[in-house]
């Protein structure tokens, strides 16, 4: 370049050295060019915000710094909503929430992303989007703050309450007096009223709209920050950065999960005697807790991504570099309106290997999202698994697998850099290698989790149980010497309560025993309290070994799928594109898929919890044929994403991942240290005024 072009731009301009004598205002008048434009450079792409800004913040604007911190922000947000997933069906029995209501529940941040994201990334892809990054993640603090404020607005529950040695157990324990409460588990010889629930419905609402408020901020956060990632990173580091980036956000589910199981072995009032174990079906833990710690770290990481600047250094000094020598020192940010966007999805709608990339991720989305919202409540009514131990199996060890395929995804991506149409036909095996590994989860059940079905579907039309009249009273699992659960002592037919040597509650006269055949000696006709134990051990250790090979496999197509995203859409409809295909995914995926997983779990539950205004949460499920329809429906969603990502790999073929042309990196690195130190001038300039 000729010295007269150099001139016309701020970032060729010669650098001040920190030792001229000069003062600020003799400097601004020696620097060529317009004294605003300049103004404008230093502020776009200075560091730090209100009083937190200067020399020291802007060592910190480069792109490493901004892959960690984007992704420990990521990291905090995906931490939010794993805990939520792992809480989910302790939320459902304290609540009595059914599946279906609680699939609702977690779509309204899918919901309301879907009316946002694309709009947002819009208009907001062209202003300061770290700062509205920043916004996206105080509206997480919101969430966190509004989900856990429902325990101190309800309390643990009276039904929680019951179980503890302090709220009244040790009286019971003595049998000093008789709660009526507490004898309406016994078979009645009249019908009881129904349980009258007041206002849990206003819960319900409470957590859909958290859900709601979550979603703007997951949709500014994603389709801002990727973008620009993108925008003000080399092309060559994209899939490293992405990989990091990704491996640094993964961690927070299992980071999350983790919170959740911590929580979910303290019972929900941890002040408190539990008179249960954390294994019975029963025991509630203490969900709330966690909230109040992600609502400080969400509040942390969305100050931190204010700090970033408006443009990278970095990245401003390649872009000025590039340009064409006749054009202007500066690109106006056009008007955008409505016509130019219908205009950017007519040209999305064209593009083949994007719709097709974005129909396999939706199609994937879909079958895969019962196990990411499902999969604690899947192993406890499977292998019968406490939940702290299913949530510490899905987040902490699965995920690791996730995190790990992500790593070696992003170097073999790096080192290889293989083409558009490899990528895409790793999407597709990969995708087939889930339908393969779904198909394996029909086969591992366990008989004797299988068998507690067996009694709830004889006593359907059992005369003796009806006689009982058991229609409305609760859970409250009673074991016989033959190891059979039963629903309660009610639906055994015991009519009598005591206590034996070892403090154990022991139901006796129980008569329905011997009507189903069960036992026919009447001296044995007695049940403990509590569910008969059930060794599913070993099976969920299959399940589990089977679900960390999916979860290593799953996410190393993570890169892959977004770099082709990313390059097979021109520069302009770049975070446009992504807003847009997040909103599709919400819309055709998110949205509809755990509304009807949760249906379609419901519809194979045996004993739900009645109450007088609804079902309540369903407490037994026919757990062999939930197996089987909730892992074929699943794999057979995917299986057609599989076809799809070959039709992405048959129109990538003139698609190029990587720039040919690149800088070397000593060059690269030489015009950012120049930049820094030219903007680290100038805000010394600005400080000394």
């Amino acid at each position: 370049m000729g010295d007269d072009h150099k001139e016309e731009t701020p970032e060729s301009l010669p650098f001040l050295s920190t030792g001229e004598t000069e003062t600020s205002s003799e400097k601004r008048r020696n620097l060529p060019g317009d004294a605003d434009k300049i103004e404008d450079v230093v502020q776009d792409t200075a560091c730090g915000f209100w009083l937190f800004k200067g020399r020291f913040m802007q060592r910190f604007a480069t792109e490493k710094m901004y892959v960690i911190l984007y992704g420990l922000a990521g990291c905090v947000m995906t931490m939010t909503f794993a805990y939520f997933n792992g809480t989910i069906t302790t939320l459902e029995k304290r609540y009595k929430i059914p599946t279906k209501i609680s699939g609702i529940i977690s779509v309204g941040n899918d919901i309301s992303t879907m009316l946002t994201a694309a709009v947002l990334g819009y208009y907001a892809g062209n202003g300061h989007r770290p700062r509205w990054m920043g916004i996206g993640l105080l509206t997480i603090v919101a969430f966190c703050l509004l989900t856990g404020s429902l325990h101190f607005i309800y309390g643990a529950g009276e039904e929680a309450l019951k179980l503890t040695r302090e709220y009244g157990g040790q009286s019971q324990a003595n049998e000093s007096v008789s709660d009526p409460q507490e004898n309406k588990k016994l078979c009645q010889t009249s019908a009881s009223g129904c349980i009258q629930d007041v206002g849990l419905w206003v819960p319900q609402v409470f957590l859909f709209g958290a859900q709601l408020i979550s979603g703007v901020g997951q949709g500014l956060f994603y389709t801002l920050g990727i973008a620009y990632l993108d925008d003000n990173g080399t092309k060559s580091k994209t899939p490293a950065m992405l990989s990091l980036s990704t491996f640094l956000r993964m961690l927070g589910p299992a980071i999350g999960y983790s919170l959740a199981a911590i929580c979910l072995r303290m019972y929900i009032e941890p002040t408190m005697e539990p008179l249960i174990a954390k294994e019975d079906p029963r025991w509630l833990g203490a969900w709330w807790l966690g909230w109040i710690v992600l609502s400080v770290m969400s509040l942390i990481a969305a100050l931190v991504l204010f700090m970033f600047p408006k443009e990278l250094p970095s990245a401003r000094k390649r872009r000025m570099d590039n340009r064409q020598p006749d054009s202007k020192a500066e690109t106006d940010i056009k008007e955008l309106s409505f016509g130019d966007m219908l205009k950017s999805i007519k040209r999305l709608g064209a593009n083949k290997v994007y719709v097709n990339n974005t129909l396999a991720s939706i199609l994937y989305f879909f079958g895969y999202m019962a196990y990411w919202i499902f999969t604690p409540k899947y192993i406890e009514t499977q292998y019968r698994q406490s939940a702290a131990m299913a949530t510490m199996a899905t987040g902490t060890v699965a995920l690791g697998f996730s995190a790990v395929g992500v790593l070696l995804s992003g170097y073999v991506i790096s080192k290889y850099k293989p083409s558009a149409r490899a990528m895409a036909s790793w999407n597709a095996i990969v995708d087939f290698m889930t339908v393969a590994g779904i198909l394996c989860y029909v086969a591992i059940g366990c008989e004797g989790s299988d068998s507690l079905n067996s009694l709830a579907t004889l006593s359907a039309g059992n005369s003796c149980i009806a006689s009982c009249h058991c229609d409305y009273v609760h859970y409250a699992p009673v074991c016989t010497p033959q190891n059979v659960t039963y629903i309660s002592a009610c639906h055994a037919g015991c009519s009598e309560k005591a206590k034996d040597d070892l403090g154990r509650t022991v139901y006796t006269g129980c008569k329905c025993m011997t009507s189903l055949n069960l036992i026919s000696d009447p001296e044995t006709q007695f049940a403990l309290d509590g569910v008969c134990p059930v060794d599913c051990f070993n099976q969920f250790l299959i399940f589990l070994s089977v679900m960390c090979f999916l979860k290593l496999v799953g996410a190393s197509s993570k890169s892959t799928n977004l770099l082709i995203a990313l390059r097979c859409i021109p520069p302009e409809d770049k975070t446009f594109a992504l807003g847009l295909g997040s909103m599709a995914a919400s819309l055709l995926g998110f949205i509809p898929s755990p509304i009807f997983f949760g249906w379609l779990i419901d519809n194979y539950c045996l004993v739900w919890g009645k109450a007088c205004s609804n079902k309540g949460n369903c407490w037994l499920y026919d757990t062999k044929s939930l197996r089987y329809a909730l892992n074929l429906t699943a794999a057979s969603f995917i299986f057609v994403a599989g076809f799809l990502n070959i039709s992405v790999w048959y129109h990538a073929k003139n698609l190029k991942i990587f720039d040919e042309n690149e800088r070397t990196e000593k060059k690269s690195a030489d015009k950012d240290l120049e930049l820094e130190e030219y903007t680290l001038t100038k805000i010394k300039s600005q400080d000394s005024e």
